[in-house]
């Protein structure tokens, strides 16, 4: 089976830290369920959208995504750190939690979770691809901000300085190239 790559905005990015945060916040929550919020925050987003693109039905990909993270909660105790993301795991019971639905419902073929997991690679891939046509577009300033902000990981200040401009000038960089991109992907969807 290949490697999932899994994204994390950078808002997830900043509470997250690194993956020994992930692994103290997964032994909290394995110790206390109620942490298990914690967990919940960063990987709704991916777990709703796995399967969402996957169900095409609102209501169903809501039940089935509650269920993933019911399944989680209470099979935590049996979790193992192994330094792979959390979301992986997460994702494994969101494939098994949509395998299991199909075959309830029975309307289709069900695809197996390895199935599953290879189309999210796919998706991936081709979103990683659609943004990057959707970056190289825009200006070259906002492209030099989002590109040393999102891919270099830099901060603000380390911008700024690079570019011979104000830590204020970056950031309005920054949120127009955002705009920017945040209207190509809604046209790009309508």
């Amino acid at each position: 089976m290949r490697a999932l790559v899994i994204p994390i905005t950078p808002q997830q990015r900043k509470l997250l830290g690194t993956p020994s945060d992930e692994r103290l916040l997964i032994e909290a929550a394995q110790r206390d369920p109620s942490r298990f919020a914690a967990l919940y925050e960063l990987n709704f987003a991916r777990v709703y959208g796995f399967i969402a693109r996957r169900v095409r039905d609102r209501a169903v990909a809501e039940d089935i995504t509650a269920d993933v993270f019911h399944r989680a909660l209470e099979n935590l105790g049996k979790y193992q750190w192994q330094g792979a993301p959390f979301a992986a795991w997460l994702l494994r019971i969101a494939a098994n939690a949509l395998t299991d639905h199909w075959r309830k419902t029975a309307r289709q073929p069900v695809p197996t979770a390895d199935e599953l997991l290879d189309s999210a690679v796919e998706d991936e891939t081709e979103s990683r691809a659609i943004l990057a046509e959707m970056v190289a577009g825009l200006p070259e300033d906002q492209r030099r901000v989002i590109l040393r902000r999102f891919v270099d990981q830099r901060s603000i200040k380390e911008i700024a300085a690079e570019l011979g401009r104000s830590e204020g000038a970056v950031k309005q960089l920054q949120l127009r190239a955002l705009e920017n991109l945040r209207a190509r992907m809604r046209s790009r969807h309508e």
